[in-house]
């Protein structure tokens, strides 16, 4: 992600649905973001995912057409400007990497995935700087094509976030697959949500809220068939509801329906997201509901823009995570200390740049949270908490990747978990790996002592320490270590060589 942003930059964002490709670019003008182009494509891709897992080839090839015009508006920007996300169906492929390889050569940008309710408080942020801020406690309802998304924020804050796996094109594909529209196949598509909902709506309807928003296109294209019949408020009201389901019912069929303001390619899957909208008001005891322009797109460009603004949402979830496992602090901060060290002499050396800092940043500051379980495979119980927790503005990838490193902080290097990975990542993860490696080593004595000054000079496949001769010859236990490394770092494709020499 970019760290400094100037009048005329450009962002990008491109959000990858179930039922729809979104893309949207934006110029900063003035600490904004003003929107210059968008882009969208009906692609429908969670119907073409199979109960295996598998996507058919059909939507593969549509999904990467799409891609390729997109990638063409996107040539000109760089990677650290442009966010590419996806969510349920790719989130639901068995294998995805095949996919997201073809996807990422299409676009000439990576993907990555982000968890359910990551997307959840992608949707927030963006809704909530479509609106103004007025100190409401709001309820957001995001139903996408595979997965609907349920926040209640205060501001820009999302302080509840669940996510549910049904969505306009799922719910459409299993209840009303073949068009037929009937009382009983959507009583049973009622009952069924209702029972997803049960999971967290009296929670929900405990925390409150005095302001309901719809985002995305099932709200959307709701919001202009109440519009059409006759709803003058600005709003979607449970008189609008209750006519919309009578005409679905008496229709029968898609093909028959008749829906004023009702887009042709959202014939399909009206009746999948309106049950959806429908069990939900009921469900949560909604009278009305207001529609929003801006949704998870948006969120993503103004997460870029607050990042950029060294207001990165990580960094307080990393934060977090130290104080939920009562992480020694001054020993992380010595490590993150000699970490950022040992990077900025060998930055430039190893192509490393602003978001590998980040990466080892976020990494020292919770490299021990293994040790809330167990001393023993410490760094094994960390990676599995950051691989599985819900980590609040961290992809999937993200949280991937600061496993990995992690992971390999101590002991045996986790040389296999790089070898499936694209060179862009596989690299700059060992090479962070390394420096935090290091760094944990010299502070292995966990006291506030002087570090040694010491040099670091780094070429494609070495790494070359050189320390003062009178501190290594005073820490046996660090020389030790230091010879055990050399072996592990051969593991990774790594040599390190350790001099001394009287440093002033």
């Amino acid at each position: 992600m970019p760290n400094t942003l100037q009048d005329g930059d450009e962002l990008a964002a491109v959000d990858l649905g179930s039922n729809s490709f979104h893309l949207v670019v934006a110029r900063v003008e003035h600490g904004q973001l003003r929107v210059i182009d968008r882009l969208r494509e009906s692609i429908r891709l969670g119907a073409g995912l199979g109960e295996d897992g598998s996507l058919s080839p059909a939507k593969r090839r549509e999904a990467l057409t799409c891609l390729a015009k997109f990638g063409q508006r996107l040539a000109h920007l760089p990677h650290e400007r442009v966010w590419v996300v996806g969510t349920q169906t790719l989130r639901k492929l068995k294998a995805p990497r095949p996919f997201l390889i073809a996807a990422e050569t299409a676009l000439g940008h990576p993907v990555e995935i982000v968890s359910g309710r990551e997307e959840a408080r992608l949707i927030y942020l963006g809704v909530a700087h479509g609106l103004k801020d007025n100190g409401a406690r709001r309820l957001v309802i995001d139903i996408g094509g595979g997965s609907t998304e349920f926040i209640i924020g205060e501001g820009l804050e999302a302080l509840e976030r669940e996510s549910l796996q049904m969505g306009c094109v799922a719910t459409s594909k299993l209840w009303f697959g073949d068009g037929q529209i009937s009382r009983k196949r959507y009583a049973g598509a009622q009952a069924s949500i209702a029972l997803e909902l049960q999971q967290f709506a009296a929670d929900f309807r405990a925390r409150g809220w005095t302001e309901v928003y719809g985002s995305s296109g099932t709200v959307k294209s709701i919001g202009a068939i109440a519009r059409a019949l006759g709803n003058r408020e600005g709003s979607i009201n449970r008189a609008s509801v209750n006519e919309i389901r009578d005409r679905l019912l008496r229709a029968g069929h898609a093909d028959r329906l008749d829906l004023p303001g009702l887009q042709e390619d959202r014939r399909a899957i009206i009746a999948g997201g309106f049950v959806v909208f429908d069990t939900v008001m009921e469900t949560l005891g909604i009278k009305s509901l207001q529609v929003a322009e801006t949704a998870m797109r948006e969120g993503l460009l103004y997460d870029m823009l607050g990042r950029a603004a060294h207001s990165d949402p990580r960094l307080a979830t990393i934060d977090g995570l130290g104080q939920r496992y009562a992480v020694d602090h001054a020993q992380a901060r010595r490590v993150e200390r000699m970490a950022m060290y040992l990077f900025d002499q060998v930055a430039a050396a190893w192509n490393l740049d602003d978001e590998h800092r980040t990466w080892l940043q976020f990494a020292a500051r919770v490299h021990e949270i293994g040790l809330a379980i167990a001393h023993s495979q410490h760094h094994q119980h960390a990676e599995y908490l950051l691989e599985n927790s819900d980590l609040a503005g961290f992809t999937r990838s993200d949280q991937e990747v600061l496993a990995i490193i992690v992971r390999g902080h101590r002991r045996n290097p986790p040389a296999s978990k790089l070898r499936n990975r694209p060179a862009r990542i596989a690299q700059p993860v060992k090479h962070v790996m390394v420096l935090l490696r290091l760094a944990a080593l010299l502070h292995r004595a966990r006291v506030d002592e002087r570090p040694p000054r010491l040099i670091a000079i780094a070429r494609d496949d070495s790494l070359s320490l050189v320390l003062p001769k009178r501190w290594l010859e005073s820490h046996p236990l660090t020389r030790t270590d230091l010879d055990q490394e050399r072996d592990h770092l051969v593991e990774l494709g790594l040599k390190l060589e350790v001099s001394t020499q009287e440093l002033p």
